[in-house]
């Protein structure tokens, strides 16, 4: 690879937009570590300056796989599951909301360390049936299933599906009934909390298109009906606040509010609903600024809520289920890729441009999600420099990290590694100006493989039949 310096630019002295001084801003520690809290468990940095996952050094892996590249952590995979198993114990179910990434080998692994699956299209819930997950174990989502996947579901025997509206109700009822079997189900509700969150990633206020409405007895009638029904085992009831949320307030408010409604089922119906889903959504960091908390720090938290609302309705305390998603696969996996310009803006920042970006992670431009970036090939001591980092799209949005330092020495050909991308990332990928999706390479104990290969041309072709 390259090491030939670029021309000389801002460093540590870069303004920010809004005026500040990059030197006021800039890292007092050096640029070389790598924050434990943002990388997967075993990565490091070697003795000669380049970074290690597994074992492996990541000059290695761009040399056999190449860039740009998601790099997965399967021993950290696999432990983040077994820990959020452990903290909610043998009477609470953990269902790995499958949307955040899916692949055989996930799947494979989430069976083996005792987790359920959630997930919520026909191809999701294929990609599990696929891969020998029993159907018994998995929960289908969605606010809009098809009959075609519903009677897929049904005939497959899933677990659980969470009813999204009125119509819904009745669709799975039908299938069921016509299918000669009885589909256990939740109702999801939106119980009107306002988490702290993006926008576009909080689902429990009345005002989006999830989940039936509590306010207005809506809720309750949706259980009514569905009690009504022969082709329906009414379960308990699902809710689920958000994404990437800290702040534990929000399901406090959530929990009470579902309690509430279980008063109300059993006042009415004299049932006793005996489970109660409160959903995924807590964050991760993608940044040394982000603290989230620790699996048993959750469960704790979560059952004594949920227990104190039950005792204080006089309610036999439900079994609890969460959907973790992001918090097992986030932290487990970054994007390796390579430099290919870098262009300094003179009382700006430097632009580095790499051989991805939104085609492979959309989050920064869709939520303005803020990452981390490290240079991963050589350590160096070269002071600050202000970057942003862009991908090759042509588009002025397609970034990949707004703003961070990285050695002001980086030079085309240097590869650098975007931490905690293993959620949303690949799932949310595209082919845009015909961008080839990046593969997966999941790596342990010192062996890596392809669990997602790479996409081809080929495959871009094969699809056009014009």
């Amino acid at each position: 690879m390259s090491r030939s310096a670029h021309p000389a630019g801002p460093r540590h002295a870069d303004v920010l937009p809004e005026g500040r001084s990059a030197a006021s801003t800039a890292p007092a520690e050096d640029l070389n570590a790598l924050d434990p809290k943002v990388w997967a468990h075993t990565v490091a940095r070697g003795a000669d300056g380049v970074v290690t996952v597994g074992g492996l050094p990541v000059t290695q892996l761009a040399e056999e796989y190449g860039t740009p590249a998601y790099v997965l952590d399967e021993a950290d995979f696999r432990d983040r599951a077994r820990a959020w198993r452990t903290a909610f114990g043998a009477d609470a179910d953990v269902f790995y909301a499958g949307k955040a990434f899916l692949s055989r080998a996930v799947v494979r692994w989430l069976d083996e360390e005792g987790l359920n699956l959630d997930v919520c299209s026909g191809g999701e819930l294929a990609t599990a049936l696929a891969a020998g997950m029993s159907a018994e174990r998995i929960a289908f989502h969605g606010n809009n299933k098809s009959p075609e996947e519903i009677e897929r579901a049904v005939r497959a025997g899933v677990g659980r599906i969470v009813l999204d509206s009125f119509q819904e109700i009745v669709r799975v009822a039908h299938i069921a009934q016509s299918l000669g079997k009885r589909q256990r189900v939740q109702i999801r509700i939106t119980v009107g909390v306002e988490a702290h969150t993006h926008e576009f990633i909080a689902t429990a206020h009345e005002d989006q298109k999830f989940g039936i409405p509590l306010a207005g007895g809506q809720a309750a009638e949706a259980v009514r009906r569905a009690l009504q029904l022969d082709g329906l085992e009414v379960i308990g009831i699902h809710s689920h606040i958000g994404s990437q949320i800290f702040d534990m307030s929000g399901f406090e408010v959530a929990a009470h509010r579902v309690v509430g409604l279980l008063k109300d089922v059993r006042d009415e119906h004299g049932v006793e609903l005996p489970e109660i889903d409160l959903g995924g959504g807590l964050g991760i960091a993608y940044t040394s600024d982000d603290d989230p908390r620790e699996p048993h720090e959750i469960a704790k938290a979560l059952t004594e809520i949920v227990t104190r609302e039950c005792e204080a309705a006089r309610l036999a305390t439900p079994r609890i289920s969460v959907e973790p998603g992001r918090a097992i696969v986030g932290p487990t996996a970054f994007t390796l890729y390579e430099v290919g310009t870098v262009k300094p803006l003179d009382g700006l920042r430097t632009y580095v441009s790499v051989d991805g970006g939104m085609s492979d992670n959309i989050r920064t431009a869709l939520y303005d999600a803020e990452y981390s970036v490290a240079l991963v090939s050589r350590a160096s001591d070269a002071e600050p420099m202000l970057v942003r980092v862009v991908g090759k799209h042509c588009e002025s949005g397609d970034i990949v990290v707004k703003d961070a330092f990285l050695p002001g020495d980086l030079a085309p050909g240097d590869l650098i590694a975007v931490p905690a991308t293993g959620a949303y990332c690949r799932s949310m990928a595209s082919n845009y100006n015909h961008a080839l999706r990046p593969p997966v390479v999941s790596v342990r104990d010192g062996e890596a493989r392809v669990i997602v290969r790479r996409e081809t041309e080929e495959d871009l072709l094969r699809l056009d039949v014009g």
